[in-house]
Formats: structure tokens, sequence, C-alpha cells
């Protein structure tokens, strides 16, 4: 509840709480004890504390592949979360690796027809993206995009975030005019979806007045900065 509530310094402390006794009566290479480090790894990745987040997201992940093995679902959420660490790191290469790692098991349980596979491109995507590599970012969130639309459909706020982040690579390659209409889509969602004055609405504002103010469009942008 605390965790939900935004209050981390509070959930941190039962989480502590938690951990102590777990590893104290089932032990440390226990499961539930692993549950414990990832739940107290993701407190602290929210608090921005990737150093001691990564060192529990491994204990976590080494209890899992031990105990589970390295193609079970739950390992390859470990995979997962520790590449989210590694991301937040600008450890882009170790963080490809363990976001490739997790969505080759998934597609092997899950299909390549779901949700979680469609997030996975995304941020494989975002990946690639952040290092220029626009091509690649490019194949991905149309992947990710094509999945999210059929799966949660086109009005659904995760299928407008690939569209948010499809346009943004549109974007920064000179293709204005198309992030310009998937920005568009982007922000008809968010608003209908979740309300005007969502933080992902200003954000899809920026992102709308920004290609308007590459394509010299001075009077569009004005109307909604």
């Amino acid at each position: 509840m605390y965790e939900d509530q935004g209050k981390y310094a509070e959930a941190e402390k039962l989480y502590k709480k938690s951990l102590r006794i777990s590893e104290e009566v089932l032990g440390e290479e226990h499961l539930r004890t692993a549950v414990r480090y990832n739940n107290l790894a993701r407190v602290y990745n929210r608090q921005g504390k990737y150093a001691e987040a990564e060192k529990l997201y491994k204990r976590g992940l080494e209890i899992s592949e031990k105990v589970l093995g390295e193609e079970h679902p739950e390992t390859a959420g470990s995979y997962y979360n520790l590449a989210c660490v590694f991301e937040k790191q600008i450890r882009y290469t170790e963080a490809e690796e363990l976001y490739k790692r997790s969505l080759h098991i998934k597609e092997k349980i899950l299909g390549e027809e779901h949700p979680q596979i469609a997030l996975s491109y995304n941020n494989l995507a975002n990946i690639y993206r952040t290092q220029g590599k626009y091509v690649e970012a490019e194949k991905l969130y149309e992947k990710s995009l094509r999945i999210s639309e059929k799966v949660l459909g086109e009005e659904h706020p995760n299928t407008a975030l690939v569209y948010n982040n499809l346009a943004g690579v549109y974007d920064e390659q000179g293709k204005y005019r198309e992030a310009e209409e998937l920005y568009k889509k982007s922000l008809g969602i968010i608003e209908k979806a979740l309300s005007e004055e969502h933080p992902r609405a200003a954000v899809s504002y920026n992102n709308l007045a920004e290609v308007y103010w590459h394509q010299e469009k001075y009077e569009k942008r004005q109307l909604i900065i």
C-alpha cells in the first residue's frame, strides 16, 4: 500500500523487515526470499537508488536461476527488472542483452502476440533509440505497435505509448509529418483514456509542440504551449 501511494521510505522499512524474517525463517536461497529481494529492489529503483536495486535484483535472479532454471517465466521477469536498472544507469549493452534474454523466454512461453511481448519490444527499441540506432528502433516499435493494436486495441494507453515512441524516432530522423500524425494519435488516446491533465498528456503536448516547431508551424505550436 505504501509503495502504491509513493511512500517509499515507509515501504522500504517494511520490505526490509519482511526480508530479514524470510532470510531467518526460510533461508537466503528460498523463492519467497527472492520475492522479498525483488520487492525491496523495486522500491530502491523507484527512488533512484540504482546500485542498491541492482544488488538485490541480482540476488533474486541468482535464486530464480538456481531453483527454477533460466527458461522459467519468473527468471525472465528477473532478467527484465535488472535490464531496467542497467538502462537507467546508461549501461545499454548490458540492458540490451538482458532485455533480449527476457524476450526470448517470454516468446517461447506466451507466444508472439501478448502485451508483455509488446512491452519487451518497446523497451528494447528504447535502448536502440537512445544509442541513435534508429532503423533498429523503428522496426521494434512497429512490431510492438502491431501487437498492441491487435491485443489491446488502438485506444489503449499502452498503445498510445508506442505511438508516441515511434513518433519520437520519426521526429529524430526528420520525418516530421509521420511524427506529427502519431503524436496526435497518441495525444487523442491519452486525453480520452486518462484526461487532459494527466502527466502523460503534458508530455504529448510538448512533443507535438516540438514537431510543429521543426516544421515551422509556429501558430499551431502557440496554440498548445
